[in-house]
């Protein structure tokens, strides 16, 4: 049966595709792809403390995600909340919060056991702090917000959408001799295809794509994530999911996420180069203006909590209060950290790391970099 928008599409065809895939302009986009993640995977594993960027890049990642489902914050409001958040938070910095809860639930249910629909169900349940089910009821539609004609209408029927699924997680873990980026992007497209919760599909997919490279051994930390280059794509995303769907384009869809691979990578080892500068340059703004010395304690602290408290290095550093208090001043009327209160406490703000953060420099190719 054709595909028509406006009917259920419980014809969605089971994966592997139909379609020829690993056509040769794949293959080329995948080697430039795996370049450039296990360069900047090479670069995670040289850092002395990664988490560095598993804190803060999550955060941006959650941000960017729910943006994408126009649930929108700032990035200040998000780190100010992201150690504890208050009843004076907003509610889209609140389940922008979830959304990192859940991907880092996600990575702990994907080390006990292999990923699987429970793990979908699982990260959909912890972005709403409720229980999700695959959806049971008819009557959901992807529609023009405009216009609100269908564009899509998924699969219908509880026990189709738990067979599609279960298609799904088959291929996520297939056998046959498939790049696991080409199986990313494929399995990505039918989760969004199946759709198979009332809400949250699109963030649970994305956290999904992390957990995939991760548990394939392609990342050794969840720090790639593809939600900027969609937002900064979005248009081009949406209508070549459609055109899968319409078409069976295979092709250009999956050199749509591959791209976005290689360029997000790039420019996530270009922040790592720049975070080590930084860092090397803390460590002398702090051996200069401190009594803390070499304290390395204290330049993870400014790393891992960007939006640091008192408490922060009072619990890392093993020192008072006072020492904390007087270190933290004394960095901020050097410049090298700005301060700010949020209610009874005081933040300091990591704010040349924030700017690495929240800024990209130009993607250059991995293509480019290996010719010269």
């Amino acid at each position: 049966m054709a595909w028509n928008a406006d009917e259920p599409y419980n014809e969605l065809p089971l994966l592997p595709p139909r379609a020829e895939f690993e056509t040769r302009a794949v293959l080329k986009a995948t080697v430039r792809a795996r370049t450039a993640l296990a360069a900047m995977d090479e670069a995670t594993k040289r850092m002395q403390n990664p988490m560095v960027l598993v804190n803060s890049l999550s955060l941006l990642e959650a941000q960017a995600s729910s943006e994408i489902e126009n649930i929108v914050t700032t990035t200040d409001e998000l780190f100010r909340y992201a150690q504890d958040v208050a009843d004076s938070a907003t509610a889209e910095t609140k389940e922008t919060l979830r959304y990192r809860a859940a991907l880092f639930s996600g990575m702990e249910s994907i080390r006990r056991r292999p990923l699987s629909v429970n793990t979908a169900i699982e990260v959909c349940t912890n972005i709403h702090r409720r229980d999700i089910g695959v959806r049971n009821l008819p009557g959901t539609i992807i529609g023009n917000p405009k216009t609100r004609r269908a564009i899509y209408t998924p699969p219908t029927g509880e026990a189709v959408i738990v067979q599609k699924l279960s298609n799904w997680v088959d291929f996520v873990h297939t056998t046959a001799d498939i790049d696991p980026l080409v199986v990313m992007a494929i399995t990505h497209y039918q989760f969004e295809a199946i759709h198979p919760f009332t809400d949250g599909n699109g963030r649970t997919g994305r956290i999904l794509n992390v957990l995939q490279l991760v548990e394939a051994g392609l990342l050794r930390e969840p720090i790639l994530y593809l939600s900027r280059f969609i937002i900064q794509s979005k248009d081009e995303y949406y209508r070549l999911l459609l055109s899968v769907t319409a078409e069976e384009a295979w092709e250009n869809w999956i050199l749509f996420v591959l791209r976005g691979i290689e360029e997000t990578a790039v420019r996530t080892l270009s922040k790592i180069d720049r975070i080590q500068t930084l860092q090397g340059d803390m460590r002398g703004e702090i051996r200069e203006h401190t009594t803390a010395g070499s304290n390395a304690d204290l330049v993870d602290v400014l790393f891992e909590n960007p939006y640091a408290r008192i408490a922060n290095v009072v619990e890392r550093c093993g020192v008072s209060r006072p020492t904390a208090t007087g270190w933290l001043n004394a960095l901020v009327a050097a410049d090298a950290l700005v301060s700010i209160r949020l209610g009874r406490e005081r933040l300091f703000i990591n704010q040349r790391f924030m700017h690495i953060l929240s800024t990209d420099e130009p993607a250059v190719s991995s293509e480019a970099e290996m010719l010269f």
